[in-house]
């Protein structure tokens, strides 16, 4: 048996009317009979199209607000028959079952109700009942039958079809059928996501993940990984939304990395001050604000200018041409930004391998978000770290207390910190970090880190003592012990703001007063693993 079928009668009902017109008219051409339903048949027959409708198959008008249309024997028993069975074929006959040889389905448009925000009734209205359930017919019997649930595959198909004398392989009706289940899981998963939302179930027994390709990747992070970037559908600006104007093709560690600048920099608000942020391997080597963004930048780049070689560079504000200026100095995988001056796109020009990205938009850093995480054999689910922290939050558990000048530093440092691998230790000096010591096995590690590098970075730049010097420390959880602490005293740290909460606080406290250094409480860690 050869595994070519003929298309010979088409079943379409479809929420998006993109291109159905323009498909209607091009399988009326290849001599294929159209089915349809509701506005889609209006549609149809507005376009001068002769279609017949699913209603006058069945012998059921649509009813019920259109909920009871194609669920029917007429349409399922089209979808469902196996050409090749004698027993299918005879009760097709016997019940004047014709077969249905396409099915085009788009559903009820659930997610877009979900993205503007639409109430409860308005979303129960938006749950596609009779399109799932044509669609799992039709994927089911794809040994004869083509299902299409995506727009971009309306060429495909035609181009099938004229490859195939009218008919199609039975490799495209499987690659289409394995489209359509993904649609419909997806589908799924929004409607469950959403319900338990809506019902405040915080631990559903089951939970559906879904995610639509947006890019097939070279490789992951590194070359014998296969990898692709898929989008979930929420919008969130960042690296997902972006329009790249230029540069090389996205990497997996670029898309990783890029994400990480990005809501970094979307903590610091762009109508208060500039700020950039520049990250490596998904870790600020510099993040400062600054009057310019061009000041902010060369206030982050000179935290440590060995890191920021090869770096993502990410802004609050649109990008313009001095800071595209001295960005280009070094060697910069990708700039995201939203927005950037026709002068500071010029300048990117001339740097072809540069990425540059623009979103319409930066990221709400306390919005909630679900955050995923793959283990063997599960996945591990939790709210994204979004806790947020102002002055009126701190609590002073030193004899001294902060100046208001520190006091500005301490909430940078522990912005910056939130975003730092565990463990964290950052040293900030008027708005800019001056020292980051990030994902070491202990507290005190990442202290020296951070302290080492504060001191390079000062005989790089020809200073007589370390950019630690007089500087604020955050410490993204708690001091187990006093010596992560009085190393970062010794470093040159005048005050702290840490999470408290140690068997030892006491202690660590003392040791602070003891070197004569501020210090808050702020009672909630980030750690980031």
């Amino acid at each position: 048996m050869t595994d070519l079928h003929p298309v010979r009668r088409a079943l379409l009902s479809v929420s998006d009317k993109t291109g159905l017109i323009e498909l209607g008219q091009a399988l009326t051409a290849r001599g294929v009979e159209l089915l349809s339903t509701g506005g889609t048949a209006k549609a149809l027959r507005e376009a001068g199209l002769e279609v017949k409708d699913v209603s006058d198959v069945t012998g059921f008008p649509e009813m019920m607000d259109g909920r009871v249309k194609t669920l029917h024997p007429m349409v399922h028993g089209g979808l469902l028959a196996l050409r090749d069975n004698d027993a299918h074929v005879a009760a097709m006959n016997e019940h004047g079952i014709g077969a249905i040889d396409l099915l085009v389905v788009n559903l009820y448009p659930f997610e877009a109700a979900l993205a503007r925000g639409a109430g409860y009734d308005e979303m129960i209205e938006n749950i596609d009942i009779g399109g799932p359930a044509m669609i799992r017919a039709a994927s089911k019997n794809h040994l004869f039958v083509n299902v299409v649930t995506d727009v971009e595959d309306y060429d495909a198909l035609l181009t099938e079809l004229d490859a195939n004398d009218g008919q199609t392989s039975y490799a495209f009706r499987q690659r289409l059928s394995q489209i359509a289940y993904a649609r419909t899981a997806a589908y799924d998963a929004a409607v469950s996501t959403w319900m338990a939302g809506a019902i405040g179930e915080e631990t559903p027994r089951r939970r559906a993940f879904a995610g639509e390709v947006k890019q097939t990747l070279r490789y992951g992070e590194n070359s014998h990984q296969k990898a692709a970037f898929y989008t979930d559908g929420s919008n969130r600006p960042g690296v997902a939304t972006a329009v790249q104007l230029q540069g090389k093709e996205l990497s997996y560690n670029n898309i990783n990395d890029t994400d990480a600048a990005y809501e970094l920099v979307a903590e610091f608000d762009p109508a208060e001050s500039a700020a950039v942020a520049i990250i490596k391997h998904a870790n600020p080597c510099g993040v400062a604000k600054g009057a310019s963004l061009v000041e902010a930048y060369q206030k982050a780049f000179d935290c440590d200018r060995t890191s920021a070689f090869g770096g993502i560079v990410a802004l609050n504000q649109p990008l313009d041409a001095a800071t595209a200026a001295k960005i280009v100095e070094i060697f910069t995988e990708v700039v995201i930004a939203p927005g950037a001056s026709d002068e500071a796109k010029e300048i990117f020009a001339a740097k072809k391998n540069l990425r540059l990205l623009l979103t319409d938009a930066l990221p709400d850093p306390r919005a909630p978000i679900t955050a995923y995480k793959q283990v063997a054999g599960g996945v591990l689910v939790q709210d994204k770290d979004v806790g947020y922290v102002g002055l009126d939050d701190l609590k002073v558990v030193t004899k001294k207390a902060p100046t208001d000048e520190q006091l500005q530093d301490l909430l940078f440092a522990w912005k910056v910190a939130k975003h730092v691998k565990s463990n964290a230790i950052v040293y900030v000096k008027d708005n800019a970090t001056v020292g980051v010591g990030a994902g070491q096995m202990s507290r005190l590690d990442s202290a020296n880190v951070a302290a080492a590098k504060a001191g390079r970075m000062a005989a790089e730049l020809g200073l007589d003592e370390s950019l630690a010097k007089g500087s604020a420390v955050a410490s993204d959880a708690f001091f187990p012990f006093a010596d992560g602490l009085l190393e970062a005293a010794a470093a040159g740290g005048t005050c702290v703001i840490q999470p408290g909460g140690s068997m030892r606080d006491d202690e660590v406290i003392a040791a602070a007063d003891e070197a004569g250094l501020a210090m808050v409480f702020t009672g909630m860690r980030h750690f980031r693993h």
